[in-house]
């Protein structure tokens, strides 16, 4: 199987196993995670899935959203009450403790926020996105105001991270996120610790948010990671 293939293939199987009638669903964005949009749009038109209340990471899954008629709510909605009962959403990068690098499209505040908010978390994610360390080859996002970018910069290569503003493409200039703020993507040479750079990165001034998902501190949230291999089976991680 070809790489779109792997993640059409995931896609349905989160969708068909994952999501039942009635569900306060959460959706991700990014390549992987469409291909569940569009499948569970399709089911929702034929009527296999009833109910299912979606909210949205992205002004991407939004539009998708839209164009297969799926209803949208927001967190703050009254019927969905700040919480859900799963997410459904790709990855980055995946280690063996099934902490997660996310952001690489840029949205990882609300989806961070989404799957803080759900009672289960499944992750969908190809073979190669499975790695020993996280942050030393994909490039870790930091979502942070515009006007902190100098001082954050100078506070996370304290840290050790390489730094480098993202440039948008096709366009000139940086690349401005949803809720208005800018991106530092960085790297670490060596070996860092997840969850200690999570809350040390969201501990600067200026920072809204990083991509490394190490989890809630309670471990309320049930995760499991979807991987598809080429040879077209699934394996999964709780």
């Amino acid at each position: 199987m070809n790489l779109d293939e792997i993640k059409e293939k995931l896609g349905k199987e989160a969708v068909e196993t994952l999501v039942k009638d009635g569900m306060k669903l959460g959706l991700g964005a990014g390549s992987t995670a469409i291909f569940a949009v569009r499948h569970l749009g399709l089911l929702l038109r034929e009527r296999k899935l009833v109910d299912v209340k979606v909210v949205p990471t992205s002004i991407q899954t939004s539009i998708e959203c839209e164009k297969l008629g799926i209803p949208l709510y927001t967190l703050n909605s009254i019927i969905i009450d700040g919480r859900l009962d799963l997410t459904i959403d790709g990855a980055d990068e995946v280690d063996s403790k099934n902490r997660l690098v996310k952001g690489g499209g840029g949205a990882l505040l609300p989806e961070k926020i989404v799957a803080y908010s759900s009672t289960s978390y499944a992750i969908i994610v190809d073979k190669s996105k499975i790695v020993e360390s996280l942050g030393l080859t994909f490039a870790v996002p930091v979502e942070v105001v515009p006007f902190a970018r100098i001082p954050v910069t100078m506070a996370l290569q304290k840290l050790g991270a390489e730094v480098v503003l993202r440039e948008a493409q096709r366009k000139a200039g940086p690349v401005i996120t949803d809720q208005g703020n800018l991106l530092l993507d960085i790297r670490f040479k060596e070996v860092v610790d997840p969850a200690i750079m999570e809350a040390k990165i969201n501990n600067i001034p200026g920072v809204v948010e990083n991509g490394f998902f190490a989890g809630p501190a309670d471990h309320s949230l049930r995760m499991q990671i979807l991987i598809g291999n080429a040879d077209g089976t699934i394996e999964r991680r709780n």
